[in-house]
């Protein structure tokens, strides 16, 4: 589970911490952290996500997909590993000024005559490429996606993420669309819309955009050119947008702006710690019987060695003005123990 940041580039509505209980509380029995270096495009989100697995001996991994297809996305996955004409072409649809996901459903169109450019597909693609790169011992299974998780139109019942945002920014019911348990702590929550002014003030008083991860020259010169002519993120990511960035690479790096997540801190990918937010009994048991075959840390107290950006992120959110109590907000982060359902 992410921290504060998704893959898909906006701020999580409530903290790791509460989400974690909210697994726990339908049935999960283990919760970890995915580091935040990790949280950029689907092939790094990935390659942390499976390296985590993989430690804690996991032998499955199931994952939303809209083709519901795993000979298919496989099939896919392999022709990115193994044909020789794929990073080829890649580059040369990149080069033209194609955003990598496009590029990436372009190629293997060419290719092996078949494609997908859905979001949960390519993901999943990346976790079965992790699995044959590193020779991981994980089984995939996808489960049928039914929904746009991108639309903003309210679907029945069963509704896209991005649809229950909008109408929490409305501040209309989302009631009948999420879980009861759930419901209770989804008041008052952040939006990362509401640090625009922040964001702004970071850009204008920065030397160089392009430390930070995610920022190439070309888009630090096209950020730098519209910031005062913006006064919403929505209206920056409309000057900005061109077809070579996708509008949640756009997201992620202004998020990355807003946090100091720089191209240094994200240059090292080895898996460095696995961080527990939580566990039931079963994972209790689990974690006991493997955790002596694990050679890296696992960490259920805050590490100022590993954790330190994490505090520091926890210390930006903390910003916002619907956040009253600042103090404990920002010593959650260091003072909270793993939830543990007995």
């Amino acid at each position: 589970m992410p921290g504060w940041i998704c893959e898909r580039g906006d701020l999580n509505l409530i903290d790791k911490f509460k989400r974690c209980d909210i697994a726990l509380h339908y049935g999960v029995d283990l919760v970890v952290e995915l580091p935040i270096k990790y949280i950029q495009s689907a092939d790094y989100f990935a390659k942390g996500a499976m390296e985590i697995l993989n430690e804690l001996k996991c032998d499955t991994i199931v994952f939303g997909s809209e083709s519901n297809d795993i000979e298919f996305l496989t099939l896919l996955a392999q022709t990115q590993i193994n044909n020789k004409e794929f990073d080829k072409l890649l580059r040369k649809y990149v080069d033209e000024g194609i955003n990598y996901p496009t590029a990436v459903s372009k190629v293997l169109k060419e290719i092996c005559g078949k494609t997908t450019n859905n979001p949960n597909d390519l993901l999943g693609i990346s976790y079965i490429k992790e699995i044959i790169k590193n020779n991981y011992n994980i089984t995939p299974i996808s489960i049928k996606r039914n929904s746009n998780y991108n639309s903003k139109d309210i679907e029945g019942k069963i509704t896209s993420a991005t649809s229950i945002r909008e109408l929490l920014k409305k501040g209309k019911s989302i009631k009948k669309y999420i879980p009861s348990y759930s419901y209770k702590y989804l008041n008052n929550v952040i939006f990362i819309d509401d640090y625009f002014e922040f964001l702004k003030y970071k850009i204008i008083s920065s030397n160089d955009l392009t430390i930070y991860q995610g920022i190439d020259e070309n888009l630090s010169n096209r950020i730098k050119k519209y910031i005062n002519n913006a006064n919403s993120l929505d209206e920056l990511l409309g000057f900005i947008k061109t077809k070579r960035y996708t509008y949640n690479r756009l997201k992620r790096s202004m998020i990355f702006i807003l946090l100091s997540i720089t191209k240094d801190y994200c240059s090292n990918l080895n898996l460095e710690y696995i961080r527990i937010l939580g566990f039931n009994k079963n994972g209790k048991d689990y974690l006991n019987k493997i955790k002596k075959d694990i050679d890296i840390p696992i960490l259920t107290n805050y590490n100022d060695r590993y954790l330190n950006k994490d505090l520091n992120i926890n210390t930006i959110i903390s910003l916002n003005k619907k956040i009253k109590n600042k103090k404990d907000f920002i010593e959650k982060e260091y003072k909270e123990k793993p939830i543990i359902i007995k």
